[in-house]
Formats: C-alpha cells, structure tokens, sequence
C-alpha cells in the first residue's frame, strides 16, 4: 500500500521508499520520512496531501506518495 491509498487521520509505519531517484531519497529523509518512521495524512488536496511527520507538516504531490510504501 502507498500513502496515495492511505485513510486521513491513521498512523501508518513507512515501510519503503520507492524511487530511483537519488536526489528524492535524500529529500524525503532530510523531512524524517525513511523506513519505520510513523507518518499521518492530516488531509487530502487537489494533486496531493498533507502529512505528519515526526514534529512537522508537509504537503507531498501525488506522485510523491506514490513513492512512500506504507503498513497499518
């Protein structure tokens, strides 16, 4: 599952990043998004959502969250 399927207001665990690129892995970790870090959908928006993770709050396009494996 991805955080694209993800259901607003859950914690869910990320489990993956799916991506080959290099820059993108280094930007999603420098926000504290990496394996095993809890992230939270706070809201869905045209084109993406805002998440939770660890102490901030930032949007993420769709095609972003397609990238973020996820487990309940």
């Amino acid at each position: 599952m991805t955080l694209r399927d993800a259901v607003e207001g859950i914690e869910y665990t990320v489990k993956a990043i799916e991506t080959d690129d290099e820059e993108l892995d280094a930007f999603l970790f420098s926000l504290g998004c990496y394996s095993g870090e809890p992230i939270t959908v706070i809201s869905r928006r045209k084109g993406g959502c805002v998440v939770s993770i660890k102490d901030g709050r930032y949007n993420i396009d769709n095609e972003l969250a397609a990238a973020i494996v996820i487990e309940g």
